[in-house]
C-alpha cells in the first residue's frame, strides 16, 4: 500500500472528486498542505486577500456550472472564522463548497495556542457537516463523506479542519483505488406526481413557482418542456432566475414585495394553484402576510428536502424528491394526459399573462443628470446580450437589477439569494469567471457592497480574470434608507463627504477610479446617462484586451426610491417612480408596451 502525508491524501481525493481549483490564503497551520497542493500537482490555485473573500469565490465557482463544487482553503483560527460568512451564504442558498481550515496540534486543541479555535464547533450551524480530525488515519474517510454530503439530499458546504500534525503524519493510501461514494437524492414516485398533478385538472389557472433547486439539479430545460408540454405560466424566484428565458411566451415574471415585477405579482394573485418545485417560499417573495399569498389558491411543494415541506406554510400536498426526477415523471404523466385528451386547455389564462406582461411595467428611460438608475439598467440591456452572466449581493442595485434586467439561461444570474453579505460580488464574481471563462460576466454594485471588499480586485488583476462591474454610486446606504423611511429617520447611511484629493466628484467622497486602478484594474466614470451605452462598450473592450476588470462606475442621483412594499405584503406594493405610460417610457422591456 502506498504512504503518504495526509496532506497529500487529502488533496489526491479532490483530484478524484473532480476539483480542478481552489481558493484560499496560506498560512503556518495549512502550509504542509500548501506543499502537497505543490508537489501532487493538478489542481490550480487562487490566492485571495481576505480569506472571506476565497469562501465566496469558491460560491461564484460552484454556482456557475452544474457540478462544480468550490473549495476554499485557509490557515487556523481567523482564517476559519473569516469564512464562516461564506458557509453561511452557501447553506442558505444550497450551495456546496469545502472549507479546509488548518488547525494547532492535537496536543494544544485546548491549551490556548496560537490562533486555536474551535472552528468545528463555530461552523456546525451553517455547515453540513464541520469536523476537525484528531487522527490522521481517518482523513480519506472524512474527506470522502464530505463530497458524499455536499452532493447527496440538498446541497450544501462541508467544513474540515486539519491539525498541523495530522496533516503531516504518514498514512497508507492508495489513491487508484479511491472512489467517491455513491450520491443519495431522494425521488418521488409516480403515484406522489399523478397526485401533484390531479390538482392542476381541477385548475383554472394555475402557476408554477421555479426555484433554484431546479437550477441546482440541472433540470431546467426539463422545467421548460412541462411548462410548454401543459401551457402553464412560469414564475421565478430570485434564486430560480433562469431556468425559463425571460422572453419566453410562458415567462410571467417575478413574484415578491422587492425583487418582482408589477405584471408578476398581478398574474400570481389571479392564479388558483401554484406548483412550487425547487423553491423555499423565501420571505421575499411571499412577504409577512401570508394570507395575501396563500388565500384563494391551492399549493403544491416540490422540494428535495423533506423538512422544507410545510416550514413557511402547510401545502394541499408535498413531495419530497430531486427537482429533475419530479419533472420527469410531470413529463411522463402529461404527456399521458394530452394524448388522452385530459389535460385542460391553459391558452388563454397563459395569454393573459402575457397581457398584463405587456401593460404593467415600470419606466426606464430619463434622461437625468445625475442618473437615475432605472437609466443604467435600460443601457445595460442594450449593451449586455442573453449570454451575459450577472453577479451580484443585496441592496437596492440589486432589487432595481432583478426589475428591469433581463435573465435567458439558467446560472446566468448568480446572486446570494438569502444571507445577501455586503462584499460579497467581487469575490464571487471572479469564481465565477474562473469556472466559466467563456462566458461574459457583468458584476453589479452598489457603492457600499463594492467597498465591503474591494482588495479582491487585486486578485483578478494578478490571475488575469477579466469581466466587467457596475457600479451604482449614490453615496448612501440605498436600502437601509430606504428603510429607515417607515421609522421616521435618516440616521448613519449617509456616505457622501468631499474628497479632497479628487474635489471633481464633489460629496460622492471616496474615488473609486483611482483606488480601481491602484489595485490594477481599469475604471471609468459615467455622470451622463448617454455616456453609458459607449462607456459599457468600452468596458468589453478594455476587458478582453488588458484581462482585468473593468469598472464602470455611473453617478447616480442621491436617493431614489425603488419599488417595494413598505408593509412586506406583496399585494401592497408601493411604486415610488413614474410608470411607463407610452413605448419610449420602457425601450428594453421584454414585450413592447401595450397602452
Amino acid at each position: 500500500m502506498p504512504r503518504m502525508t495526509a496532506a497529500a491524501a487529502a488533496v489526491e481525493i479532490l483530484k478524484r472528486e473532480g476539483v480542478t481549483d481552489a481558493f484560499g490564503v496560506p498560512g503556518a497551520a495549512i502550509n504542509p498542505f500548501y506543499r502537497e497542493l505543490k508537489n501532487v500537482g493538478g489542481i490550480s490555485h487562487t490566492l485571495a486577500r481576505h480569506v472571506e473573500g476565497a469562501s465566496h469565490m469558491a460560491e461564484g465557482y460552484t454556482r456557475a456550472k452544474a457540478g462544480n463544487i468550490g473549495v476554499c482553503i485557509g490557515t487556523s483560527g481567523p482564517a476559519g472564522t473569516d469564512m464562516i460568512t461564506g458557509l453561511y451564504s452557501a447553506i442558505a442558498d444550497s450551495i456546496p463548497i469545502l472549507c479546509i481550515t488548518g488547525q494547532a496540534p492535537v496536543s494544544k486543541l485546548h491549551k490556548e495556542d496560537f490562533q486555536a479555535v474551535d472552528i468545528a464547533s463555530i461552523a456546525k450551524p451553517v455547515t453540513k457537516a464541520a469536523t476537525t480530525i484528531l487522527e490522521a488515519a481517518q482523513v480519506p474517510g472524512v474527506f470522502q463523506q464530505a463530497f458524499h454530503l455536499m452532493r447527496s439530499g440538498r446541497p450544501g458546504p462541508v467544513l474540515i479542519d486539519l491539525p498541523i500534525d495530522v496533516q503531516l503524519t504518514e498514512i497508507e493510501f492508495d489513491p487508484e483505488t479511491y472512489e467517491p461514494l455513491p450520491v443519495y437524492k431522494p425521488q418521488a414516485t409516480r403515484a406522489q406526481a399523478e397526485k401533484a398533478l390531479s390538482f392542476l385538472l381541477e385548475s383554472e389557472r394555475p402557476l408554477i413557482v421555479a426555484g433554484g433547486g431546479i437550477i441546482n439539479a440541472d433540470a431546467s430545460d426539463l422545467l421548460v418542456e412541462f411548462a410548454e408540454l401543459t401551457n402553464i405560466p412560469v414564475i421565478s424566484t430570485l434564486m430560480g432566475w433562469g431556468t425559463i428565458p425571460d422572453d419566453h411566451a410562458l415567462a410571467a415574471g417575478m413574484v415578491g414585495v422587492q425583487t418582482a415585477h408589477r405584471y408578476g405579482n398581478a398574474t400570481f394573485l389571479e392564479s388558483d394553484f401554484v406548483l412550487g418545485i425547487g423553491n423555499r417560499w423565501a420571505n421575499r417573495h411571499t412577504g409577512y402576510n401570508m394570507e395575501a399569498y396563500t388565500k384563494g389558491r391551492k399549493f403544491v411543494h416540490v422540494d428535495i428536502e423533506p423538512t422544507q415541506i410545510g416550514k413557511i406554510f402547510a401545502p394541499d400536498y408535498g413531495i419530497a424528491s430531486d427537482a429533475k426526477v419530479a419533472l420527469e415523471l410531470f413529463i411522463e404523466i402529461a404527456k399521458e394526459l394530452k394524448a388522452s385528451g385530459k389535460l385542460p386547455d391553459f391558452s388563454a389564462w397563459a395569454a393573459s399573462a402575457q397581457e398584463r406582461k405587456a401593460t404593467l411595467q415600470r419606466r426606464t428611460h430619463f434622461d437625468n443628470i445625475p442618473l437615475k438608475p432605472q437609466r443604467v439598467y435600460e443601457e445595460m440591456n442594450k449593451a449586455f446580450g442573453p449570454e451575459t452572466r450577472y453577479v451580484t449581493t443585496i441592496g437596492l442595485s440589486q432589487i432595481a437589477a432583478a426589475q428591469f434586467l433581463h435573465v435567458y439561461k439558467p446560472r446566468h444570474w448568480i446572486n446570494c439569494g438569502q444571507a445577501g453579505p455586503l462584499g460579497w460580488t467581487i469575490p464571487a464574481a471572479i469564481g465565477a469567471a474562473v469556472a466559466d471563462r467563456d462566458t461574459p460576466i457583468v458584476a453589479l454594485s452598489g457603492d457600499y457592497d463594492f467597498q465591503f471588499m474591494i482588495e479582491e480586485l487585486a486578485v483578478a488583476a494578478q490571475h488575469k480574470v477579466p469581466y466587467v462591474h457596475v457600479l451604482v454610486n449614490n453615496a448612501y446606504l440605498g436600502l437601509i434608507r430606504q428603510a429607515q423611511g417607515n421609522l421616521g429617520i435618516n440616521f448613519e447611511v449617509n456616505l457622501e463627504f468631499e474628497n479632497i484629493n479628487t474635489p471633481e466628484i464633489g460629496v460622492y467622497g471616496v474615488d473609486h477610479v483611482k483606488v480601481a486602478e491602484g489595485l490594477g484594474v481599469k475604471a471609468i466614470r459615467v455622470t451622463d446617462p448617454n455616456e453609458l451605452g459607449a462607456a459599457f462598450e468600452q468596458a468589453k473592450k478594455l476587458a478582453v484586451e488588458h484581462q482585468v476588470p473593468v469598472v464602470v462606475e455611473a453617478i447616480l442621483e442621491r436617493i431614489t426610491n425603488i419599488a417595494m412594499s413598505k408593509t412586506v405584503d406583496m399585494s401592497d406594493v408601493t411604486e415610488f417612480e413614474e410608470l411607463a405610460t407610452e413605448p419610449g417610457h420602457a425601450p428594453t422591456a421584454i414585450k413592447p408596451l401595450t397602452v
